[in-house]
Parts: C-alpha cells; sequence; structure tokens
C-alpha cells in the first residue's frame, strides 16, 4: 500500500509582492505630497477668506446706499444698523416705512464674515468731518475685525480705506 503524503506547497518565492521597503517609500512619497500640499493650499485660503470678506463689504455698501436713496438716510443704531437692511425697522412716521422696499441683501445672507465674527457699521459724526477722510468720503464705517477678531490691528479688513470705491485691507488709517 501506498502512503499518499499530501505535500503543503508553500508560496513560491518567485511570487511578485512588494518589499516593506518599498511600502514606507511609497508612505514616505504621499506624506511629502500632504506636507505641500498643505504649504501651499493654506496660504491661498486664508487669500480667498479675506477675499470674500471685501466683496460682503461692498456688498453691504450697495445695499445700504440702496437704503439711503429709498429712506432718505443710512440706518442708525436706533433703526437696527445693519439689521436694517434685512428686516423692516419701526419708523416713527407711517411714510418713512412705506418707503422702506427691502431686504435690501439676498435672502440667506448673514453679517458675518467667513471667521463668524459680525461685520462692524458705525456713522461717522457729520459734523466733525474728520472721519470721512479715512473712510474715503463714506458717512460710515463698514470693517471686519478679520481673523484675530482684535480691532486695530493689521489684519482688519475695511471698505473704503484708500478711495471711495474700492475696498482694501489695512490696519491702521493712512
Amino acid at each position: 500500500m501506498k502512503l499518499l503524503v499530501a505535500s503543503r506547497r508553500s508560496p513560491s518565492r518567485n511570487a511578485p509582492a512588494f518589499t516593506l521597503i518599498e511600502i514606507l517609500l511609497v508612505i514616505v512619497i504621499l506624506l511629502m505630497l500632504a506636507g505641500a500640499l498643505v504649504v501651499f493650499v493654506l496660504p491661498q485660503q486664508k487669500g480667498a477668506e479675506k477675499n470674500t470678506t471685501k466683496i460682503m463689504l461692498q456688498q453691504v455698501a450697495n445695499a445700504l446706499d440702496t437704503y439711503r436713496m429709498n429712506i432718505g438716510h443710512y440706518p442708525s443704531e436706533q433703526e437696527g444698523g445693519l439689521d436694517a437692511l434685512l428686516r423692516k425697522p419701526t419708523f416713527e412716521s407711517e411714510t418713512m416705512g412705506e418707503k422702506w422696499l427691502g431686504p435690501y441683501l439676498k435672502p440667506g445672507v448673514t453679517l458675518e464674515d467667513p471667521w463668524g465674527h459680525k461685520i462692524h457699521y458705525e456713522l461717522n459724526d457729520t459734523a466733525s468731518g474728520s472721519d470721512t477722510e479715512k473712510t474715503g468720503g463714506l458717512p460710515y464705517k463698514l470693517f471686519s475685525l478679520g481673523p484675530d477678531n482684535q480691532p486695530d490691528t493689521e489684519d482688519d479688513i475695511r471698505l473704503g480705506a484708500g478711495s471711495s470705491s474700492d475696498t482694501q485691507s489695512s490696519g491702521t488709517s493712512r
């Protein structure tokens, strides 16, 4: 009687496979690519957030101008400030209330910058006239405190810091 012994086949040493060094090399290359991506993309994102804020400030300025054309003046704190662009304020006279043709901003627009901070709006003291030079002749200040949310720092983004139609980033008055 012949005893058949089943031989176990061991994997052939000639079968194609990756070595540990090759796998580690691929991982290192992928990590280097991810690091380069972070180095080049993050500054672009910061620039995009600032540009988005500049565009938003310009849109709010256009809405403020339309409000002024309809009502006859820019919204005051008593009227709700920038909220008067979105919701009809309570006016002293009914005729003023009839002139409000808002909302002056698209539905869903929030008055916050990309960092989640409120957009600041302040009417200038028209009697002194000193602030209108700083705001490019505008009778109001419209600005974001930037990513750090601290006033009067170089990352503040202001409307009309240079010319009346330009939006420039400036931390100090020019």
